[in-house]
């Protein structure tokens, strides 16, 4: 996600937050970019997931995925 999408983000909130507040098409806009950051954010998630290793005391390395350790609800 554009550090511009974010900003627009954050100025739909703060309008949304005023006396002048939101117009149906900023709600529809709000929602899209909300729901396109979450997606971001999930994306980012998995991808660090996916590299992460365990370190057993025995000194064998797996990743989760072969350790067998699951992470649900992130697609």
């Amino acid at each position: 996600m554009t550090d511009e999408k974010v900003a627009r983000i954050n100025e739909l909130w703060h309008k949304s937050k005023s006396e002048e507040g939101l117009t149906e098409e900023e709600k529809k806009e709000q929602a899209e970019l909300r729901q396109e950051h979450l997606q971001s954010i999930r994306r980012n998630l998995k991808a660090t997931l996916d590299n992460t290793v365990v370190e057993y005391p025995d000194g064998t390395v797996k990743s989760i995925k072969e350790a067998g350790i699951k992470y649900a609800g992130i697609q």
